[in-house]
């Protein structure tokens, strides 16, 4: 990726967050404010625009579940209060750190010229449609991020040695979308020589899983419409519910075929062939306290339907597993874990079966579809590194969407006790600025600018309704035999008087004579 473009390193080595490039001096973090303006004008958040203003961060104080037992000892906590309490709160249309930036689905210098996002089925993308998506996605893969710059070491020594060298380093588009999700699901340090913690996870295992990867998503689409000038590009979806054993997207056109001379290598035609992945050491991560940067190492990995070890996530989940999660009425229930019962987010997150009762021997619908791939995708901490990934994430997204059109009544999320991180007014790890659960707990099409083109299957016939059908059907059989006999037998009756009958003219009215009767007693019809 170098001939693309020089990483800017700032310092080497262990990442801890990620924060403007415009906010990561000494006085910045010293001063724990980070209310940059938009334009070159002193004018922190636009306020005199009217575009935003400079406000304190709210941080979820609630009780969160038991999984989590630490205290004080994780940067995440709280976010983003041990770096940051001030950022810019945007009025109106306007967004992003600065409030320099349009709300999503909206364009123009005061944000007010809408703009449609469609995501759409990449299978039904044309050969033109396919290439330009590859294409951006690499270009996004080898394009450094023009405002985050990520840091390399925990809080306690991000001014570095000297107490006034920040240790931050640039990282790609793409590669930040990656780092994101590493970041979220990384294990607590606890010091050299003490086992990390592993029992946090701020994206997943909780009602935030579909809340952080949509908001995940929207920061992608984001980025990537930034950098192609292009305001209503989106994000296609992939639709993993098809059955079977074949992945319909691993194509050299897509998302790239298996390679001929690896089964579990992507084929050298594939332009994804080419990548690298990210955040992959992860014992040194656990024992050493470093964490993921932007050093990319080995290629993507992806054996789809390989793994004979467990027959269970050799198929892709099926269309009917989708309908029956969509018809789960709670959105979530306690604990608000992985071992949640009867709960929408933990079926379509796939630790339960998909029309609710828990499983522990279950994963289906989008745990089953990165199971599926076998590879880098498969695993939690490396996944987005695969760019099936973010289609597979676009789908389970649209199924969330469509069943918080479904149910509104249903749609409540909870307020406290769900694991760290997943309360509904807790600010998303790693996201600047600040963004809660419940602001991505919206309906997407009215509220956050994008909508899907998507036909969802149709229910199957229940034994009620094809019993209904039949009686209804043999009915009208019946009701046309009776009709066709008694036409055939007036049909004779009519031709024995046939010449003594009138014709039709001579007995009726006609709609020329209207006028020259008086007596309008007789249909003219």
């Amino acid at each position: 990726m170098w001939k693309y473009g020089c990483l800017i390193l700032l310092s080497a080595a262990f990442v801890a967050a990620q924060f403007p490039r415009s906010c990561v001096t000494p006085e910045a973090l010293r001063s724990a404010q980070c209310c940059p303006s938009p334009t070159a004008a002193v004018d922190p958040c636009g306020a005199s625009a009217g575009r935003g203003q400079c406000v304190s961060i709210s941080a979820d104080s609630r009780p969160h579940g038991p999984q989590y037992i630490h205290d004080g000892r994780d940067d995440r906590e709280r976010w983003p209060v041990r770096f940051f309490n001030r950022t810019c709160r945007c009025f109106g249309n306007f967004t992003g750190f600065d409030c320099g930036k349009c709300k999503h689905g909206l364009s123009g210098p005061n944000c007010d010229q809408p703009v449609a996002v469609v995501r759409r089925n990449v299978m039904q993308f044309n050969a033109d449609e396919r290439r330009a998506f590859l294409n951006a996605m690499d270009q996004a893969k080898r394009t450094v991020h023009p405002d985050i710059v990520i840091a390399t070491r925990r809080f306690a020594e991000v001014f570095g040695p000297d107490g006034n060298t920040m240790q931050f380093e640039n990282i790609t588009i793409y590669n930040y979308f990656v780092w994101s999700h590493y970041y979220s699901v990384s294990k607590t340090f606890l010091g050299a020589g003490q086992a990390s913690f592993g029992g946090v996870d701020f994206s997943h295992e909780g009602p935030g899983f579909v809340t952080w990867h949509r908001y995940h998503l929207i920061q992608l689409e984001r980025d990537m419409q930034d950098m192609l000038q292009d305001p209503s590009f989106a994000l296609p979806y992939w639709n993993f519910a098809i059955g079977g054993n074949t992945c319909d997207i691993c194509t050299d056109d897509l998302l790239g075929a298996r390679s001929s001379f690896d089964m579990n290598s992507i084929s050298s035609n594939s332009i994804f062939a080419q990548w690298r992945v990210i955040c992959e050491s992860v014992e040194d991560y656990d024992t050493l306290g470093t964490i993921c940067n932007n050093t990319e190492s080995s290629p993507i990995r992806r054996n789809p339907a390989g793994n004979v070890a467990r027959p269970m996530v050799q198929r892709l989940p099926e269309p009917q597993d989708v309908l029956d999660c969509l018809e789960v009425n709670t959105f979530d229930t306690p604990p608000f874990y992985s071992t949640s019962s009867e709960s929408f987010r933990n079926s379509i997150e796939g630790y339960s079966h998909p029309q609710g009762p828990y499983d522990p021997m279950v994963r289906s619908l989008h745990n089953l579809a990165h199971l599926f791939l076998n590879g880098t995708g498969g695993q939690t901490h490396l996944s987005p590194n695969d760019p099936i990934f973010v289609l597979l994430h676009t789908f389970t997204d649209a199924v969330f969407d469509e069943w918080l059109r479904r149910h509104p009544e249903s749609a409540v999320y909870p307020v406290e006790n769900a694991p760290i991180g997943h309360n509904r007014g807790y600010n998303m790890v790693p996201f600047w600025p600040p963004v809660t659960n419940a602001e991505m707990f919206v309906t997407a099409p009215d509220n956050l600018g994008y909508s899907y083109e998507v036909t969802w299957p149709a229910n199957p016939l229940t034994l009620t309704e094809i019993i209904t059908i039949t009686v209804v059907a043999a009915l009208i059989v019946v009701a046309s035999i009776f009709a066709i006999t008694t036409c055939a037998v007036r049909s004779k009756s009519n031709s024995r008087m046939e010449g003594r009958q009138p014709l039709l003219g001579d007995q009726y009215q006609r709609y020329d004579d209207h006028d020259r009767h008086g007596d309008k007693s007789q249909s003219v019809v």
